[in-house]
């Protein structure tokens, strides 16, 4: 006599806890997760990204001369390191933005991930503290237009600017922001002289494409009076 309740061939004897379930996944940093722990978009070597690392709460303020000096130290070392290149950026007191290359979505993440650790190892040093120092993992948007790319480049290296017209503690009172890479950017229609740059780490690197590079040049250069459009 054949036993009803034995297994079928080839199906297991048992219940199987395979796929999705409440509370599954890596937990964020934070109370809440600020960027989606979804697969990300591919990205060719031919586009630029614009990333953004939001530090932890509570920590010191980054647009203080001493932090600086220590995110300084940090661009300069990691900027260029294995197809990852860091090419602008913008320096907010809890949140840095950048605008970056790299050969594909993999180095886009080591070379990221590298240069986070550099600067939290910068930033604890001088803190005297341990521990994280983003709140969470990086919000990357892929520019595939040189539209896109002009408009990231406006909001880069005017949102201090931007916030500073906003009253929102910060200040700008040169007609660049100097907690960007402004002072070694060369797309702007206004000739400008940034003293003492020449004794700095140079904390970015060459663009090599084209669209950041030559693609949006064709919408105009940015003048240092633009700021980045509301929303």
């Amino acid at each position: 006599m054949t036993n009803s309740k034995q297994p079928k061939p080839g199906v297991l004897p048992f219940r199987q806890r395979g796929g999705k379930r409440a509370g599954a996944g890596r937990k964020p940093k934070g109370d809440q997760a600020g960027v989606s722990h979804g697969p990300r978009a591919l990205l060719a070597a031919r586009f630029p990204a614009h990333v953004t690392l939001k530090l932890r709460r509570g920590l010191p303020r980054l647009r203080s001369r001493p932090e600086y000096q220590a995110l300084l130290a940090a661009f300069a070392g990691g900027c260029d390191r294995g197809g990852f290149r860091l090419t602008h950026y913008a320096v907010l007191n809890d949140h840095l933005h950048l605008l970056v290359e790299a050969t594909d979505r993999a180095t886009l993440s080591r070379g990221l991930q590298g240069l986070a650790i550099r600067i939290a190892k910068a930033l604890n040093r001088l803190w005297r503290r341990r521990g994280s120092v983003f709140a969470d993992r990086y919000h990357d948007r892929i520019l595939k237009t040189p539209r896109e790319v002009r408009n990231a480049l406006r909001y880069v290296l005017a949102n201090g600017k931007k916030h500073a017209a906003a009253g929102r503690e910060v200040a700008v009172p040169q007609a660049i922001d100097t907690f960007t890479s402004a002072p070694w950017f060369d797309g702007f229609r206004e000739a400008l002289t940034v003293r003492g740059i020449e004794t700095l780490p140079r904390p970015v690197t060459d663009a090599h494409t084209w669209m950041l590079t030559i693609g949006w040049r064709r919408h105009g250069l940015l003048s240092v009076h633009e700021l980045p459009a509301t929303g």
